[in-house]
């Protein structure tokens, strides 16, 4: 079996490329990084180490790379061939990477069925791409081609930490992962995955992966520097953080059980795992870097406001979730181009007009006063 992904970059070796090797692949990496694909050529194979107290290691072989931007050729002629394409460039990048993919997918013979899945943070990743792929394809090519390629959407979520090694493929990642993928778009079987889900409907898996993984992430990082730390590791060893991240969570759970049915026990277990993952002493981050862009993450649809609004519309007070929105208002970074307009509407209007513009939550709302309460309370 023959697999392609786009991007030899941290995620692509360390959790997509590792998967797919596991699961039986040679893996080709495509990519316009000329270091990373001529060292993979030359090694043809990379060290992963698990980012735990074991250091445990495995080496992923069979590997090799092309250069697309010197040889979009060979790179086209390699999807043409693949039993499975991935993808985990950025959502940015998705639109450079489908002239390749549409020639590739174009040359395939009748028949030939293949699914294309785009391993990004973002929803409908595998949609956006198909949409680009179908621009650089006829009305006879794109018949061809989508009726028997797959762009089914995906879910990934696993912790790659910032770091450099003298070996520049050496990648190290944490133990969990987590690979869920929809199946309402899948061509012929479901292609094996070694510990991917397989589900009919990613939605309530994004909303819970944004509600758990990502608001947990927020609350660490603005109670965290509210309170004087600088990463993770320094905020989870403060009770007071952990407290409040438990409390986030506990209110973020009652609103994603009663949405989606998720099981009560189960999902109680998935919290755990996911505090689990912020305590792990070799995967800390710095609260700045999490913290950047308050602006998207107080917004109407992102990790804070929206279950905090959905929860009050059910009667319930989240206390938790509306201090943690009280801490993100205070961020100030100076580089953050997010946060130095937050702040300056801050100045300008007022700590509850600025996170009505933020978030569409009115200023007279009981909600906005209590945060505006908290914000106050906090200084």
């Amino acid at each position: 079996m023959k697999a392609v992904h786009f991007g030899a970059g941290n995620i692509g070796r360390g959790f997509i490329g590792a998967i797919l090797q596991q699961s039986g692949y040679d893996v080709t990496f495509i990519d316009v990084n000329a270091e990373l694909i001529n060292r993979l050529n030359q090694d043809r194979q990379y060290e992963v180490v698990l980012a735990d107290e074991t250091k445990e290691s495995f080496t992923v072989t069979g590997v090799s790379g092309i250069n697309s931007q010197e040889n979009s050729e060979a790179a086209a002629a390699a999807v043409a061939d693949a039993t499975i394409v991935t993808a985990s460039v950025g959502p940015g990048v998705l639109p450079f990477i489908a002239p390749v993919i549409a020639k590739g997918l174009a040359a395939r013979p009748e028949g030939a069925a293949i699914n294309v899945i785009a391993c990004e943070n973002m929803i409908g990743g595998s949609d956006k791409l198909k949409s680009e792929v179908e621009k650089h394809l006829s009305k006879k090519e794109a018949e061809h081609v989508f009726a028997q390629s797959g762009f089914p959407n995906s879910a990934v979520d696993r912790i790659v930490p910032i770091q450099k090694h003298d070996n520049p493929l050496k990648i190290e990642v944490e133990r969990y992962f987590e690979w869920v993928i929809e199946t309402k778009d899948l061509r012929g079987e479901h292609p094996a995955l070694e510990g991917a889900i397989f589900v009919d409907d990613l939605v309530p898996f994004i909303e819970r992966k944004l509600l758990t993984v990502n608001t947990g992430h927020a609350s660490i990082a603005y109670n965290g520097l509210l309170m004087g730390y600088q990463t993770v590791k320094e905020a989870m060893g403060d009770q007071r953080v952990v407290d409040l991240l438990k409390g986030v969570l506990h209110e973020t759970s009652l609103f994603l059980t009663d949405k989606f049915g998720f099981d009560q026990e189960d999902h109680q277990e998935y919290v755990r795992k996911i505090i689990e993952r912020y305590q792990n002493p070799y995967i800390s981050d710095g609260l700045d870097r999490v913290g950047r862009a308050p602006l998207r993450k107080l917004s109407a649809g992102d990790r804070l406001t929206y279950p905090a609004v959905e929860l009050n519309k059910n009667g319930i007070e989240p206390v938790n979730l509306e201090r943690t929105i009280a801490a993100a208002l205070h961020f100030d970074l100076q580089d953050d181009p997010e946060a130095v307009e937050l702040q300056g509407w801050i100045r300008e209007y007022g700590v509850a007009a600025a996170y009505e513009k933020a978030s569409g939550v009115a200023v007279s709302s009981e909600m906005n006063l209590r945060i505006k309460d908290y914000y106050e309370t906090a200084r």
